[in-house]
């Protein structure tokens, strides 16, 4: 059994059948190769591990598309991607284009898609919010010592 800083672990096939729940507990955690002496090298790993990959290289094409697109500054480029950005502000649009962009470098230099699809989550929630309205008026704040009941609904 080898680990690589990718977090990948390397069993035999029949590892894979005497030592089965390990080798599951393992692909739960991260990716784990297993070796095969009649055919090349196959990969376990859990569903969610699966489809944030998936989703990661789709999130990559998309900024293919924004990169080879040189109409307009970045932000602007990347709303025609993702239209939900213009619930943005200006400066919003400005910041998250940026944050993307380095969350997914990031993601892909580590091979860890969940600082990508984090940040693009963390970002479409915040634009969903305020096309909802929220953060467009001042919380009013009880202070710490009013008793003011409130009802409930």
């Amino acid at each position: 059994m080898t680990t690589t800083a990718l977090r990948t672990t390397t069993r035999r096939s029949s590892d894979l059948s005497k030592h089965s729940a390990e080798v599951f507990a393992e692909a739960e955690d991260h990716p784990v190769t297993v070796t095969r002496r009649d055919g090349a090298p196959l990969v376990l790993m859990s569903q969610r591990e699966a489809e944030g990959r998936a989703r990661l290289l789709e999130f990559a094409a998309q900024l293919i598309g924004v990169a080879v697109d040189d109409e307009g500054p970045l932000p602007e480029r990347m709303s025609r991607a993702f239209p939900w950005m213009l619930a943005l502000s200006e400066g919003g649009r400005v910041e998250c284009a940026q944050a993307l962009v380095d969350a997914a470098r990031a993601s892909f230099s580590t091979d860890q898609p969940h600082l990508a699809l984090a940040e693009l989550t963390s970002w479409r929630e915040t634009a969903i919010a305020r096309a909802a309205g929220l953060g467009e008026v001042e919380p009013e704040w009880l202070d710490e010592g009013d008793d003011t009941a409130v009802e409930r609904p």
